[in-house]
């Protein structure tokens, strides 16, 4: 196990890493997606002076970009946060548990590339799918080949 996300309800860890890393990922081009039409509709108001560009009231229209903008702002962030850490613990080949405890591997590490595909499997665009299967991990009865 990785650690628990509350937003999925669930724990992440080996078996669905991969699906976490996309969600996170999806999220985030949301987020981004949703400031950046927050930023052109602005613009677009601005120079049509208002007119026809809602049907608020010019400070309500205002007010309520500002919010959409500053919302999809803290969830691009917070995101893109999350989706850089679970990378990079592919990428070192360890969890975020063993990263907040620095322990030294006590494993032998894949190669980064063997570690992302360890994840997503060979590449292919299916990488970007959530509904291809991720690469069978080690079962219940490879548990001996996890240290302890």
């Amino acid at each position: 196990m990785d650690h628990h996300c509350p937003w999925v309800n669930n724990c992440v860890g080996e078996n669905n890493q991969k699906y976490f890393v996309l969600f996170t990922f999806y999220i985030a081009g949301m987020s981004l997606h949703s400031l950046f039409l927050c930023i052109q509709q602005f613009a677009t108001c601005v120079r049509q002076e208002w007119k026809e560009c809602s049907t608020f009231s010019p400070p309500a229209t205002v007010v309520l970009l500002l919010f959409l903008a500053f919302e999809a702002l803290l969830f691009a962030i917070f995101t893109v946060v999350m989706l850089g850490t679970q990378l990079q613990a592919i990428w070192n080949d360890e969890t975020g548990i063993e990263q907040l405890k620095k322990e030294e591997a006590r494993w032998v590490r894949n190669s980064r590339w063997k570690s992302i595909q360890a994840v997503f499997g060979r590449f292919s665009i299916a990488w970007f799918s959530p509904f291809t299967s991720p690469p069978k991990g080690k079962t219940k009865q490879d548990s001996y080949l996890y240290s302890v």
